[in-house]
């Protein structure tokens, strides 16, 4: 690549002329990189933009089926749930709704059980 200043010979992967400096290549523009949040799948694999109480309250529904857990599955996804709506830019409402069903559902089977164990 030859200089259109001063002709000078330069290497083609040369920005500035050697001799005289002039711009001889105006580079690329780097082009944007997609950040990780902006993907629909990987806000569904990770907890990207989510409630930490919404992931928190996700993960305890999924033991409120061994049922003590139940109820703390209930407070977390009430706590996820006010969290977010407090906060419009974060995801995770679907977790929230999972734990206070599930951490209702398992209450209720805990009460019953209790209710089982004190009359019986």
């Amino acid at each position: 690549m030859y200089c259109e200043k001063c002709g000078q010979g330069n290497d083609d992967n040369a920005f500035r002329c050697v001799k005289c400096g002039e711009i001889v290549q105006i580079l690329p523009v780097a082009q944007a990189v997609p950040q990780i949040e902006d993907t629909a799948g990987m806000r569904m694999l990770l907890p990207v933009g989510r409630s930490m109480w919404a992931i928190a309250a996700g993960y305890v529904a999924l033991f409120s089926v061994l049922i003590l857990p139940a109820p703390l599955a209930l407070a977390l996804g009430i706590t996820a749930v006010v969290h977010i709506r407090r906060n419009p830019g974060l995801h995770g409402m679907g977790r929230a709704v999972f734990a206070i069903v599930m951490g209702a559902l398992f209450s209720m089977l805990l009460i019953m059980c209790v209710i089982g164990i004190l009359t019986g």
